[in-house]
């Protein structure tokens, strides 16, 4: 199964090509869509993306999750890690109990 990896980050795509992972650098968050249906219709078992693509193309993904289960679409940290603001766990939590 292979993999691909949409990324904004240099530093991340070129990591992971070292691993093995094909990719795209976008620069422009724009061109993010229309790189990730290209990846949709290469038949790849899993889109990584790093946090800045995901929330440029956030419905995009969305939909084809609800749609269709393969690909796996999964969203990876870039070499600053994760948006530590955002703790979804505990957020979930949080609104679950109504705090």
């Amino acid at each position: 199964m292979k993999s691909y990896l949409i990324s904004d980050n240099r530093d991340t795509q070129v990591g992971l090509r070292l691993a093995g992972i094909e990719g795209a650098y976008v620069q422009d968050l724009d061109n993010a869509k229309s790189v990730f249906f290209q990846a949709l219709n290469n038949n790849y078992g899993i889109i990584f993306l790093t946090e800045k693509i995901y929330h440029a193309i956030k419905e995009d993904v969305i939909f084809h999750k609800e749609k269709s289960s393969l690909p796996l679409i999964t969203v990876i940290p870039d070499r600053h890690g994760y948006d530590n603001n955002k703790d979804k766990i505990t957020d979930y939590i949080k609104e679950s109990i109504g705090l």
